[in-house]
């Protein structure tokens, strides 16, 4: 099979410690996770962090690392995740990128099975959420996609990650991404609106605004619990918490008697060997949770990661 194009893999991470954890452990499956598509000449992938403070952390030595500055104090009005998009404009601006297609991801994103450049040429590949519904909001998507440029269908149902897109085209559509998603959270009624996934919609319409359509894959990404077998597709994204009785039955909105969820360990790392999910927990738990242990395993000094 011809190789095609190098992929330069990029996460942002915002400087909370949950989400240094979920970024290790991500990587070390990366790491092992193969492709005959891929270019791995390079032992190592660059993978610039959005640090929010602005300097250095002691994951660098582990993770080549570009730093960025955040948004000027106030501009993302409690809404962090508005810095994703100025994090890329400074990142595209500065740092030295030799590949040609780049895999945008996040820290809480394993990768399971080997993933292939699935993007075609400027057409980038995304992966479509139930919860991106332009159509839904037109009043609102009106005021950032005038209707000469057509429906409001030709938005994608999407977000920024994960995304295969070539630089060239990310280079056109970062400036205009960060500039909809401050013109968003700065008007009330788009912000209410839209709520958490504001920043979705904002790369969503900038990529529309340049006449960027993605192809969308449904095996691009799974999120337990609600998908419950991991099969060809390519990416755990384990966003949400995972709880179930002793019976196997999915408790969710309720602490189960095991349970699973990033957000309990905000403040150090999950211990070793976590315990697995009882009998008839779904494939898909089970798999993260065994990836979860694989990867605390192999990372040296896992208990004191939060300290210095």
């Amino acid at each position: 099979m011809k190789r095609v194009s190098p992929l330069f893999l990029v996460l942002l991470v915002l400087g909370f410690f949950f989400a240094t954890y979920n970024l290790l452990t991500m990587i070390i499956h990366y790491k092992t996770s193969t492709s005959e598509q891929w270019d791995f000449s390079n032992p190592f992938i660059q993978m610039p962090g959005n640090l929010m403070e602005g300097k250095p952390d002691n994951l660098m030595e582990e993770i080549p690392t570009f730093v960025v500055d955040p948004l000027p104090e106030g501009l993302d009005r409690g809404y962090i995740v508005l810095n994703r998009p100025w994090a890329f404009v400074q990142w595209l601006e500065k740092a030295m990128i030799d590949e040609e297609y780049i895999l945008m991801a996040e820290p809480d994103h394993v990768f399971v099975n080997p993933l292939p450049n699935l993007a075609r040429g400027k057409h980038p590949a995304g992966f479509p959420f139930f919860y991106i519904k332009p159509s839904d909001h037109k009043h609102v998507i009106r005021k950032y996609y005038p209707g000469e440029k057509g429906p409001v269908t030709n938005i994608d149902p999407i977000g920024n990650s994960p995304v295969i897109i070539k630089k060239s085209v990310l280079e056109k559509i970062a400036p205009t991404w960060m500039n909809i998603s401050l013109r968003m959270k700065d008007d009330p009624v788009t912000d209410k609106e839209f709520g958490w996934v504001l920043e979705m919609y904002a790369y969503a319409v900038a990529s529309a605004l340049h006449d960027v359509h993605h192809i969308l894959h449904k095996d691009f990404m799974l999120q337990p619990p609600w998908d419950t077998e991991v099969g060809k597709k390519f990416i755990i994204h384990y966003t949400y918490g995972c709880d179930y009785n002793l019976k196997g039955e999915l408790t969710y909105g309720k602490i189960g008697e095991w349970r699973f969820d990033k957000r309990s360990y905000l403040s150090g790392p999950p211990p070793r060997n976590l315990s697995l999910p009882p009998p008839g927990v779904p494939e898909s738990v089970v798999k993260l949770v065994k990836m979860v242990n694989e990867a605390t395993e192999d990372i040296p000094n896992w208990d004191t990661l939060n300290r210095g």
